[in-house]
């Protein structure tokens, strides 16, 4: 429990279904002195406003630090990615590594059969295999942050929410004078403040930083940089030089601190090769399926299967049928077929 709307409801309709409920609320971060961090997910003071939602709703609540797992799993990762030129997902690595996991070893603990979570995703059984789909709202929907979660997970876990939409839980909360029902909507990514993301990653380079050329498409240096971090694959604003047209990050070589800019059509990639792959159990190579290279991608039509790369090493490879734009590294991608998610890899290049 998170103190705000979607998993307040989630668990008053738990309780209302019959179930024993109790509401746990991991601790992940701080915000010293940060005037904007209250009403983000796991800002300190939504501890207290999911003790209140649990009072009003008779169930029991604990609160857990897990500020050191978070650091390690999720925010020093974030920032070694984007000072390596790679463009993270945090909230998947959270899902992935300290709530889903953490969520699990608690229900042990106080010896709950089930966990559950306020996201728009649903879980059915297919073949008597528990399956994960995606959200009824088709602009909430948040199976993209959970595709890595395998059928063991996915059997003990409850998503109240997704047949709904967010438009239905918050007036559902309403309804329900739950407290916090007209709390604002939690930023998308909960431990960077009012600062930009670069901002954040350079106070936390420790040395790290990589500063170096801006450069064209032909190679001719437009101007410098004071580090890659700052900069991501399709950015556009931000470039700290005048081209004269519009121009996009197009590519990012940390090694050398090169920022190469380009047009849209430089950023068009016919493929994607992807690493670390989690699909689930019954996908049969190749596979054709509607690929969403970030969370906010609406997919793109594509075959996944494993090819041969010069040096006769088997990677996976996601090709397109039709050219997607800014596919960039240490994104997602996650395949689907129709509502069933199937799982989904990290994306180590994009190829035109």
């Amino acid at each position: 429990m998170s103190g705000g709307v979607d998993s307040s409801v989630a668990a008053a309709r738990l309780r209302d279904a019959g179930h024993d409920v109790v509401g746990v609320t991991l601790h992940l971060w701080d915000y010293p002195e940060d005037p904007t961090a209250r009403g983000r997910c796991c800002a300190p003071e939504d501890q207290h406003d999911a003790r209140r939602v649990a009072d009003a709703l008779g169930i029991p609540h604990y609160t857990f630090d897990r500020r050191a797992l978070f650091r390690e799993q999720v925010v020093d990762p974030f920032v070694g990615a984007y000072l390596e030129g790679r463009t993270p997902s945090p909230c998947v690595d959270c899902n992935r590594t300290v709530k889903i996991r953490e969520l699990l070893a608690i229900a042990d603990r106080l010896g709950a059969a089930r966990i559950a979570t306020g996201h728009y995703a649903r879980v059915g059984v297919e073949d008597g295999v528990p399956r994960l789909y995606r959200g009824r709202d088709a602009h909430k929907d948040q199976s993209y942050f959970l595709h890595m979660l395998d059928e063991s997970v996915l059997g003990r876990l409850l998503l109240p929410l997704g047949d709904s939409t967010k438009e239905e839980v918050r007036a559902e909360a309403l309804v329900r004078a739950l407290p916090g029902a007209t709390k604002g909507e939690s930023q998308e990514l909960c431990f960077v403040g009012a600062g930009s993301y670069g901002a954040f990653v350079g106070e936390r380079a420790e040395g790290r930083v990589r500063p170096g050329p801006i450069v064209d498409a032909g190679g001719r240096v437009l101007g410098t940089h004071e580090g890659v971090h700052r900069f991501t694959v399709g950015q556009r604003k931000g470039l700290g030089v005048a081209v004269g047209n519009r121009a996009f990050v197009v590519g990012i070589d940390a090694p050398t601190g090169t920022v190469r800019l380009g047009d849209e059509q430089a950023l068009l990639a016919r493929a994607a090769r992807l690493a670390d792959p989690v699909f689930r159990s019954d996908v049969r190579w190749p596979i054709r399926a509607e690929v969403r290279v970030r969370a906010r991608h609406e997919g793109a039509a594509a075959t996944v299967g494993y090819e041969r790369d010069a040096d006769g090493a088997e990677v996976l490879v996601a090709r397109f049928d039709e050219p997607v734009r800014a596919v960039a590294p240490g994104q997602v991608a996650v395949a689907y077929s129709g509502e069933r998610v199937l799982g989904g890899a990290t994306i180590v290049q994009a190829v035109a």
